[in-house]
C-alpha cells in the first residue's frame, strides 16, 4: 500500500511539474504563417496589413464603406489561431461605420516573438497608442476570451484614452480559469500569467459591455458573472442564449452589434455623468 501511494504521489508530482513547465503551450495556441502566406490571406479577405507600409505589421485593417467613420475598434482575439480568422468582426462593424483593426499578437501568424502576458499586453498598449495617434477618438477595444484580458490590461493604462470596452466571454482571473479547467491540479498556484481582469478593470473608468455565452463550455459563466459583478463603472451584460464559447458569432445579428456599440457610444457625450449600471440581455 505504501509503495502504491508513493507511485501515485510521484505520478501526480510529475504531472504537476509538466503542467508548470509547459503551461505556455496550454494557454497560447498560435498558428504560424510565413509573411507571404499572411499577406496572401489578408488580400483574399479584403483587409490590409496595418500599419500600412511599415516593417512592423501589428495587425489587419478594414475601413468602413461610409465616408464618415464613427470610430476605431481594435479587436484582441482569443488564444488560438490568428487574427485573420476573426473577420466576423470586420463584416459586422464596418457595416455599422467603424474602422476595424484586428490586432495580432507576438508569436502569432508571421509576427516575431514569444507569446506571454507581458509581451502581449505591452504590444497591445503600443498598438492602441499608434491607433489613437493615427486616427484620433473615439477608440474602442474589443476583447474575446484571452483577448478580454489583453483589452482590460491595455485599458488600465492611464495615458490611453479608451472610450469603451467590449469584453466577450471573459473570465475574472486566469488562475481561477486554470483551476476550473484543471480541477485535479493546484492550477491556480502554477500559472505565471494571471490576466487579472478584476484588478485591471478597477483602474478603468469608461463604459464596459460584457457578453456571456449561455452554454460556454470553455469559460464557466460563473467566472464571467464574477467579473461583471466586480465592475463599479457603467456597465451592461448581454447573455447569448444557446451560445457556446466558439459558435456565438453565428448567433448574433447586426442589431446586436448596433446595440452593444450604441451603449458604448452613449458614454462619449458626457463621460463624467453618473448613471446607474444596467443589465440587459438578448431574448
Amino acid at each position: 500500500m505504501a509503495s502504491a501511494l508513493l507511485i501515485v504521489a510521484a505520478l501526480y508530482g510529475g504531472l504537476t511539474g509538466l503542467a508548470y513547465l509547459f503551461q505556455d503551450h496550454l494557454i497560447y495556441l498560435p498558428q504560424k504563417l510565413s509573411e507571404d502566406a499572411m499577406k496572401s490571406r489578408a488580400t483574399a479577405l479584403r483587409i490590409t496589413l496595418w500599419p500600412a507600409g511599415g516593417a512592423d505589421v501589428r495587425g489587419f485593417l478594414a475601413e468602413p464603406p461610409a465616408t464618415s467613420v464613427k470610430g476605431t475598434v481594435i479587436v484582441f482575439h482569443g488564444n488560438a489561431g490568428t487574427a485573420l480568422a476573426r473577420t466576423y468582426y470586420v463584416d459586422s462593424l464596418t457595416r455599422l461605420g467603424y474602422r476595424v483593426i484586428l490586432a495580432e499578437y507576438p508569436g502569432y501568424a508571421a509576427r516575431p516573438g514569444r507569446p506571454n502576458e507581458q509581451a502581449i499586453v505591452s504590444d497591445a498598449v503600443q498598438t492602441a497608442r499608434i491607433a489613437s495617434e493615427t486616427y484620433g477618438p473615439p477608440l474602442f477595444l474589443v476583447g474575446e476570451s484571452l483577448g478580454a484580458g489583453v483589452a482590460a490590461a491595455a485599458a488600465a493604462q492611464d495615458d490611453l484614452a479608451i472610450e469603451g470596452l467590449l469584453l466577450i466571454t471573459p473570465w475574472d482571473t486566469l488562475p481561477n480559469m486554470a483551476q476550473s479547467a484543471y480541477w485535479f491540479l493546484p492550477a491556480r498556484w502554477l500559472v505565471r500569467d494571471t490576466y487579472d481582469n478584476i484588478t485591471h478593470l478597477s483602474l478603468y473608468r469608461g463604459r464596459i459591455a460584457v457578453v456571456m455565452a449561455e452554454d460556454d463550455e470553455i469559460v464557466p459563466t460563473r467566472l464571467t458573472q464574477n467579473l461583471y459583478q466586480s465592475l463599479t463603472q457603467e456597465k451592461r451584460l448581454w447573455t447569448l442564449p444557446g451560445a457556446g464559447h466558439n459558435d456565438w458569432p453565428a448567433l448574433v445579428t447586426t442589431t446586436f452589434w448596433a446595440e452593444v456599440l450604441g451603449f458604448l457610444h452613449e458614454g462619449i457625450a458626457d463621460p463624467s455623468a453618473e448613471k446607474p449600471a444596467t443589465t440587459g440581455g438578448l431574448n
